[in-house]
């Protein structure tokens, strides 16, 4: 498996969860990877860089999601490549790479825009936004002399993603800017949308009613985890993108980034939004989802050591509010342990496909409203054990001839209750071991 591999997931969905790509790479990605190496050191660029896009390729269900495509014309290589609203195309010859995303016609552009394109230009490191006659884009220019799959995998990363950040950040901040180029967007089932709007007002009050159990003096941080749990919940099991996910993202970053606020000013910001959630009506909701393609994740490479800090941490605090007798929360830290690592971590496909199980088994109710099998009744405090054990074994098992001490650890769950096996469950995963031998 090669670095690519690493934003690799086996998880087989029907629906997609979370920012990163619910997908597989090809089987032989990791071989196509090393061709392009082998193409770019002997100058045969062109070759080079369809091996290249080919190991990006992805797949659902072994079905290609056509994330990438490119067309061969003499001495000229032709793409597309699709992140979320982004749709980048160019072309390739022996001399150099261009590529480039359209944001939105020029005449539409208003000075704030201007202004924050011109500000993006100094963030970017590979890519520039420029006008042409009618559209303004983003692009990349680069020479292919010394190109090889790893020079060429970070620039066109960046232009993919803040691409379509963009789109998104101008559709929220510039209402009346219309942007571009996203015939390739498809809108999403009705009856699934409806779904998910319930399932946001349910958990929204089911907070509100446990708020009002919490001690009146010295619960902040049960607040805190309660409401970011939710923010988190409702970005990685509904999915929302433009107004909800930018306002969302940006309430999230601002509770974390702020150091001169109290816990509680800013646990009254998390109220404010979660209030404007509740107050949003269904119409308003349906206009922040569509489906899409997607190519780059947008989590940086998280080591396995990084996470098991933030889990022994999360642990030593529930044992905490355990100790002090506030067992109500308990069961909220241990999911917002799973949230918050799908929702900043860039992990590693067996860490990622764990923790979506936990998820699964954590959130069954909604899974089930999705018509995925059951893995735990609440009501009955039982567990699906036998499936629950074969898929914890299966994610970890194809990733054992490369990591020699990886082991699964199915059978050494512990089923008594869910608090209990959602910290046993964590428990495991901080003793996998990733090293290669």
């Amino acid at each position: 498996m090669s670095w690519l591999n690493f934003f690799e997931t086996k998880t087989e969905l029907k629906h997609p969860f979370g920012r990163g790509i619910n997908a597989s790479l090809a089987d032989d990605e990791e071989e196509l990877f090393n061709k392009s190496y082998e193409a770019f050191a002997a100058k045969d660029i062109l070759s080079a860089y369809e091996y290249f896009f080919r190991s990006l390729q992805n797949y659902t269900d072994n079905h290609f999601n056509e994330n990438i495509s490119f067309v061969k014309k003499e001495d000229t290589l032709n793409f597309e490549i699709y992140q979320g609203t982004a749709k980048i195309s160019g072309y390739i010859t022996s001399e150099h790479i261009y590529a480039e995303s359209i944001l939105t016609k020029k005449e539409h552009a208003f000075i704030a825009l201007k202004r924050y394109i011109l500000e993006r230009n100094y963030q970017l490191t590979y890519a520039k936004y420029f006008a042409d006659n009618e559209y303004i884009k983003l692009k990349l220019y680069h020479d292919n002399i010394t190109m090889s799959p790893q020079k060429v995998f970070f620039p066109l990363r960046e232009l993919a993603l803040n691409a379509d950040f963009d789109k998104e950040y101008t559709k929220n901040e510039f209402p009346n800017t219309l942007i571009e180029d996203i015939e390739h967007l498809k809108p999403v089932n009705e009856k699934l949308l409806q779904l998910k709007y319930d399932s946001m007002q349910a958990w929204i009050q089911e907070l509100e009613n446990k708020i009002l159990t919490f001690p009146t003096n010295d619960n902040a941080g049960m607040q805190s985890f309660s409401y970011l749990c939710l923010l988190f919940k409702i970005d990685y099991l509904i999915v929302p993108k433009y107004e909800i996910y930018q306002k969302m993202s940006k309430i999230i970053q601002e509770y974390f980034s702020d150091e001169n606020s109290t816990t509680e000013a800013k646990n009254e910001e998390l109220k404010k939004y979660v209030e404007i959630l509740k107050k949003m009506d269904f119409e308003n909701f349906s206009k922040n989802f569509y489906d899409a393609k997607y190519t780059f994740n947008p989590m940086e490479k998280t080591s396995h050591e990084e996470i098991n800090i933030f889990i022994n941490e999360s642990l030593t605090k529930i044992r905490w509010y355990k100790n002090n007798r506030y067992n109500l929360i308990i069961p909220t830290i241990y999911k917002y342990i799973a949230f918050y690592l799908l929702y900043n971590y860039g992990l590693h496909p067996v860490t990622k496909d764990l923790l979506h199980t936990l998820v699964e088994i954590q959130n069954s109710d909604f899974f089930q409203e999705l018509n995925y099998n059951e893995l735990y009744n609440q009501s009955t405090n039982s567990f699906s054990k036998r499936t629950i054990i074969s898929r914890v074994n299966e994610i970890i098992t194809p990733y054992k001839k490369r990591f020699k001490m990886l082991k699964p650890f199915g059978n050494e769950l512990n089923f008594t209750s869910l608090n209990e096996f959602s910290n046993s469950f964590y428990i495991q995963i901080t003793n996998l071991n990733f090293e290669e031998i």
